[in-house]
């Protein structure tokens, strides 16, 4: 049988516990209405790689599955052993959902490289609206921070974006002794599921913008990251929410700053 080698560039670390790989297998979320014409949730894949969590994908009739996969030696294998697989070979960051899914919504999931995983997660973010359920493993870090609260260390520019429009969880932790190669850190399963938010009461390009800005120096109170953004002798720098720093406001915080940023703008 072919063997497909674990390649650094791509931070491959393929999954051998086939145990984990089902329990993965279970974490999508979805609501009837969610389902397409066949019936069935679709389902995208990242990084199939040897296609261990591919099998129980593909075994679960409530799915209709996409793989996409860059590894050509990867997709070749995939190609071999599990030739109902409908694979798409290319950069999953580089993909246009609309051409994949030409209606209805879909769920991503993966034992997601962890070079790429926050790349991944913002593109999910631009088509929130289509994307009722993330879920899939990453590094130990990365979920934390993803799952994070305000006032927590690990709270930072992903949990603020994410959390604004999905309820986030961090299911179970999976150590590096069930890799091929072991990983020199821990890894995690987690999962995102679609709040009920459908636009942010803010000019949502606006809130990106004031989050990243805030959090480029996340240990200074935001009146001296967030000057650039309304000018340093600008009177509101004196509202008491500009003297936090921006791992203590919530979603809800973050919204209300946007709000008064703009206004000041306009």
């Amino acid at each position: 049988m072919q063997q497909v080698r674990a390649k650094k560039r791509l931070g491959q670390h393929f999954l051998r516990d086939e145990a984990i790989a089902l329990d993965i297998a279970k974490t999508p979320v979805f609501a009837p209405t969610d389902v397409c014409n066949t019936g069935k949730m679709q389902i995208i894949e990242v990084g199939p790689g040897t296609g261990v969590l591919t099998k129980y994908l593909l075994q679960d009739e409530r799915f209709e599955l996409k793989a996409v996969e860059l590894d050509k030696e990867a997709a070749q294998y995939l190609t071999v052993n599990y030739p109902q697989l409908n694979l798409i070979e290319g950069d999953f960051l580089k993909i246009d959902f609309n051409d994949i899914f030409s209606d209805g919504k879909f769920c991503v999931i993966g034992n997601f490289p962890y070079n790429i995983s926050s790349q991944i997660f913002f593109k999910v973010l631009e088509y929130k609206d289509r994307i009722p359920c993330c879920s899939g493993m990453i590094q130990k870090e990365v979920a934390e921070r993803i799952a994070a609260k305000p006032g927590n260390k690990s709270y930072g520019i992903l949990s603020v974006m994410i959390q604004a429009y999905y309820k986030t969880e961090y299911l179970f932790t999976v150590h590096e002794h069930v890799f091929n190669p072991p990983p020199k850190v821990k890894s995690a399963v987690i999962r995102f599921v679609r709040n009920e938010v459908k636009q942010l009461p803010c000019d949502e390009a606006l809130f990106k913008l004031v989050v990243k800005t805030a959090f480029n120096q996340r240990r200074k109170q935001m009146r001296n990251s967030l000057e650039k953004l309304i000018g340093k002798d600008n009177p509101l720098l004196s509202y008491p929410i500009f003297t936090k720093r921006p791992e203590q406001l919530n979603v809800e915080e973050f919204v209300e700053l946007t709000k008064l940023i703009s206004q000041c703008q306009n």
